[in-house]
């Protein structure tokens, strides 16, 4: 239908998702990974390039043969997509955002001087000033490498004053690092996140902003486990949450810039929202959109980055359950889990094609959907005895489910 080529940098999970995306809107897609064809991308994208998303060469060769760039991780290398943006190329987020959202403490920088409220934080160029910081905002203290982190990745918690010197050491160690900051322990009662999608305006000249409803995510090893779409919180908090994520996205730097955000933040006790943190891209947070939503956060992105008229955001069912199935001990035991999903009614399920099983790899997700909202899903939930088993004690509070259901893989 479209007609153009979308190149984009990184060809896992979520490259895989646009390129079904793609297919939808006659959108011809080629990934750059270092598996190429054979990257879960690769295998269902219409052309793949072999190589690094961080060499300029390989990026080069991917913008020939496109007409847009995108991307679906943003540790890219963005001195050489400046150099293509210079010369014409265009490339949507817009490099300066991929640079801004690339440095934690940047970003930290930027939502602070936009008056949004988050946690209070400190660079730490050294490790006396992360000592300071310690004294400066007590213990437990979270340090956060500037740069490369994801999936809780690059994040050290010094519990006392005696563990700084380690936790410091740990992240600066890491190649790529950038610096560490610090972070003061923020003791929130859930995690929210919200998708918001900009792109061109009705008018074709302008751009738009539309958010998706704001979500409760939980995490597990700190990777995003389960989403629960809306989350039990008063109706003025999500309003917060929502204003929050859209000013942070409309505030991002370059012309035009277009594509999907994930903005994750904290919700505390006191009813205070606060920023956590911002991905350029689709999101773990956002697959439930798939079924659950009116446009999925994966063509709503290429609608943006190709400046097509984006889709509707609402929520479309009366309540929505992400899961995400981690690699277990062996690929029988990580399919088993998908099997018993496939057996669930209101179940979308969404295998990634990753050759090898590994513990704790995202391996695939789906999404269980209720009209009924929480009382239907929790009945949905509970015709699986192992989907019980992997829900977290929250989710099984908030949808009235025993907490001694299922009690073990989650808990």
């Amino acid at each position: 239908m479209d007609g153009r080529t979308l190149g984009v940098l990184g060809g896992g999970q979520l490259g895989r998702m646009m390129a079904e995306a793609g297919h939808r809107l006659g959108v011809r897609m080629c990934v750059l990974d270092p598996l190429g064809a054979a990257s879960p991308a690769g295998v269902v994208a219409d052309l793949a390039v072999e190589g690094s998303f961080k060499d300029e060469a390989k990026i080069r060769e991917l913008a020939e043969i496109c007409d847009i760039l995108t991307v679906e991780i943003e540790h890219v290398d963005c001195d050489g997509l400046g150099r293509l943006e210079a010369e014409g190329v265009q490339i949507q987020p817009s490099v300066a955002t991929l640079r801004l959202i690339q440095d934690k403490y940047l970003q930290k920088r930027h939502i602070e001087e936009l008056g949004l409220p988050g946690p209070e934080f400190v660079d730490c160029p050294s490790l006396a000033a992360a000592e300071a910081a310690g004294a400066r905002f007590g213990f437990p203290l979270m340090l956060k490498a500037r740069r490369g982190g994801y999936d809780g990745k690059s994040n050290a918690v010094a519990k006392t004053e005696g563990d700084v010197a380690d936790a410091y050491a740990a992240l600066t160690s890491a190649p790529g690092c950038g610096g560490v900051y610090a972070e003061k322990w923020c003791p929130f009662t859930k995690e929210l996140a919200v998708m918001v999608v900009r792109g061109v305006a009705e008018d074709g000249v302008g751009v738009e902003t539309r958010a998706y409803p704001v979500v409760e995510t939980l995490q597990k090893d700190n990777i995003c486990h389960t989403v629960l779409a809306p989350p039990a919180l008063p109706a003025a908090v999500l309003a917060e949450a929502a204003r929050i994520a859209e000013v942070a996205v409309a505030s991002l730097p370059g012309e035009g810039n277009r594509g999907i955000f994930g903005v994750e933040m904290f919700a505390t006790a006191a009813g205070e929202i606060l920023y956590n943190e911002m991905a350029p891209r689709p999101h773990n947070s956002g697959h439930y959109t798939m079924e659950a939503c009116d446009t999925c956060q994966f063509e709503n992105h290429m609608r943006a980055v190709l400046g097509l008229p984006l889709g509707a955001t609402e929520l479309r069912t009366g309540a929505a359950l992400m899961l995400n199935v981690l690699g277990a001990d062996s690929m029988e035991e990580t399919k088993a889990l998908c099997q018993a999903a496939l057996r669930m009614p209101g179940a979308g399920m969404h295998w990634y094609g990753k050759a090898s099983n590994r513990k704790g790899r995202k391996m695939a997700h789906f999404t269980v959907c209720a009209r009924g909202g929480y009382t239907q899903l929790a009945e949905r939930l509970s015709s699986s005895e192992l989907v019980l088993a992997n829900l977290d004690a929250g989710v099984k509070a908030s949808l009235g489910l025993a907490s001694g259901a299922g009690a073990g893989a989650g808990a």
